[in-house]
């Protein structure tokens, strides 16, 4: 705003040798800072001086010069600060980072991203052929870059990422089992080695970075138990690592329905080792369970062709543990804490108080497998006195 005689209280204006009107103001940080742009008239840029004091007085003001550092550069660096992240989520962010963002938007000054900028990125990645669920894990991971830039760093006086639904996978209802097929398709393994493997996920609804870091002294079979504590996480480059559970409440223990001890106790005798800290579940080599290796020594595609199942992957079959678990009549919390989810804090405590109430999902895991094989043996009788 300008004073009587002429000048500014906040900032000054000077006309420019090419007839334009150049803005100079302080920042809060002292210095005095140029306008990004010039005005073609004096009227706009005490506007825009107008809106810039406002910006410092309600905390939005972001320095201009600090915005001008690249996406792609400002990106990397995002990751690198982060050492929690776990090896495999830095190698997923880099890959959606110079897959799918550098591409279209890591040249751009993070100052200058706009909400129409990233709404025509998201649109070119789908007309592409870019899966849905691929676009939305891109897109949470530059929203979340971006929401740094403003909260931390205050290069953007606001996230430009604002576009709604943007952010949902929208990934098709995945294949639920029967009972009868879990067993079925654990009895198909090719290799015997592996139908524990089956059970166990299913029925105490592991993922499969779980199930193959168990080591002996995890299961208790007096107590019906399985103690998940870590897992086994393969990197693109092959290598395995071990790493804490994807969450925090991913430290669980969880019972054990009492229908595949048998499967469990015969498995434990004849393929795994006497120490406490041997792998429950290996290759036939006696090395890491790797996902490759698995499909193809236990003919997962030829088991599902046999079975009539199509595009069932493994981890489906802890969403079929999950779905029969919830059938139990288990409430919320409890099913939570089995499956290991942690959407806020009080996972961590509820997961305490469920040992009860989870020995009764696991009591009628059990009592429902059995009556379901019973049933099936039943039709067989039936079927050959016919």
């Amino acid at each position: 705003m300008a004073n009587r005689d002429g000048h500014r209280r906040f900032g000054n204006i000077r006309k420019r040798e090419s007839g334009r009107y150049q803005i100079r103001y302080p920042g809060p940080d002292g210095r005095m800072h140029s306008g990004p742009t010039t005005y073609a008239t004096r009227t706009e840029a005490d506007r825009a001086l107008t809106l810039i004091e406002a910006q410092m007085i309600s905390g939005e003001w972001t320095d201009p010069d600090r915005g001008k550092v690249l996406l792609g550069d400002y990106a990397r660096t995002w990751i690198k600060e982060r050492p929690g992240l776990r090896p495999k989520t830095v190698e997923l962010y880099t890959w959606l980072l110079d897959r799918h963002i550098v591409p279209s938007l890591g040249g751009v000054a993070v100052g200058k991203l706009t909400t129409q900028m990233i709404r025509s990125w998201r649109a070119k990645l789908i007309d592409n052929g870019v899966s849905v669920s691929t676009a939305a894990k891109a897109y949470r991971l530059l929203r979340a870059v971006l929401m740094t830039a403003v909260e931390e760093d205050k290069l953007l006086s606001r996230n430009p990422c604002r576009i709604k639904g943007a952010d949902n996978e929208q990934t098709p209802e995945r294949p639920i089992l029967t009972v009868a097929q879990v067993f079925e398709l654990a009895d198909k393994m090719a290799d015997r080695r592996f139908r524990a493997l089956i059970l166990l996920t299913t029925f105490a609804s592991l993922r499969w970075g779980e199930v193959i870091a168990l080591r002996r002294s995890d299961i208790d079979l007096k107590a019906r138990t399985v103690r998940v504590r870590e897992q086994l996480i393969e990197l693109d480059g092959g290598d395995m690592v071990l790493a804490p559970p994807k969450s925090r409440a991913g430290k669980r223990t969880v019972s054990i329905p009492s229908a595949i001890v048998p499967a469990l106790t015969e498995h434990l005798a004849e393929f795994v080792d006497q120490a406490d800290d041997a792998f429950v579940f290996l290759g036939k080599r006696s090395g890491y369970l790797r996902g490759g290796n698995f499909r193809r020594e236990a003919k997962w595609a030829e088991a599902l062709k046999e079975m009539g199942v199509k595009e069932l992957h493994f981890h489906d079959l802890r969403h079929t543990g999950n779905t029969l678990a919830a059938q139990s009549g288990a409430s919320l919390a409890d099913l939570k804490a089995r499956m290991g989810h942690d959407s806020d804090r009080a996972a961590l405590i509820y997961q305490h108080a469920t040992r009860d109430a989870d020995q009764r999902i696991a009591d009628a895991l059990s009592a429902r497998v059995e009556a379901d094989r019973k049933a099936a043996s039943g039709k067989k009788e039936s079927s050959a006195e016919g």
